[in-house]
């Protein structure tokens, strides 16, 4: 009898400790951060640019110079897409088009990276400060680093190519336009 209570303090004791452990996934998450980080990605937890987004999503942005802003858009999947979006290719759809067209350079790295993105990534957005990835984090850091030179290229082709060229900085206006 005494065995058994000794094994239920220790259980209790025991027990607050694992339920703090991190699972797998967050072990999994937080190295791929700390490597995309590490390479120049920016990760940031935020909602996300869908009608009726509740809660917070991922969001991987890769920054143009500030001296070469990049155009407006977004392209999202097609299980994010309505009825009323323009097809564009692969399965995703336009829900901004840029107001210019996309430089001819960028567009091999934009096909490379709508045929290649895992299933989980909803949204590939541009604005005048950043090229973003709004995705749910499905692979490790591994798997996921054979997409930045993808997504280099496709920020360098699209570097310089803003929307309205020229625009200048309004006061109290987010360098991102939102």
């Amino acid at each position: 009898m005494a065995w058994l209570i000794i094994f239920i303090a220790v259980m209790l004791v025991i027990s607050p400790v694992l339920w703090i452990k991190p699972s797998p996934r967050q072990k999994r998450v937080a190295q791929m951060r700390t490597a995309m980080s590490r390479a120049g990605v920016t990760v940031k937890l935020d909602k996300p640019p869908f009608h009726e987004a509740r809660g917070v999503m991922p969001h991987y942005r890769w920054p143009y110079p500030p001296q070469q802003p990049g155009p407006d858009f977004t392209l999202v999947r097609d299980v994010e897409a309505g009825p009323a979006l323009k097809p564009f290719r692969h399965g995703w759809y336009w829900r901004f088009e840029p107001l210019r067209p996309l430089p001819e350079a960028a567009e091999a790295p934009l096909e490379a990276l709508l045929t290649r993105l895992p299933l989980d990534a909803k949204v590939l957005e541009s604005n005048r400060a950043a090229l973003g990835l709004w995705w749910w984090e499905s692979q490790d850091a591994e798997r996921f680093s054979s997409y930045l030179g993808d997504f280099a290229a496709l920020r360098d082709a699209l570097a310089g190519h803003p929307d309205q060229p020229g625009r200048e900085q309004l006061p109290g206006r987010p360098r991102d336009g939102r």
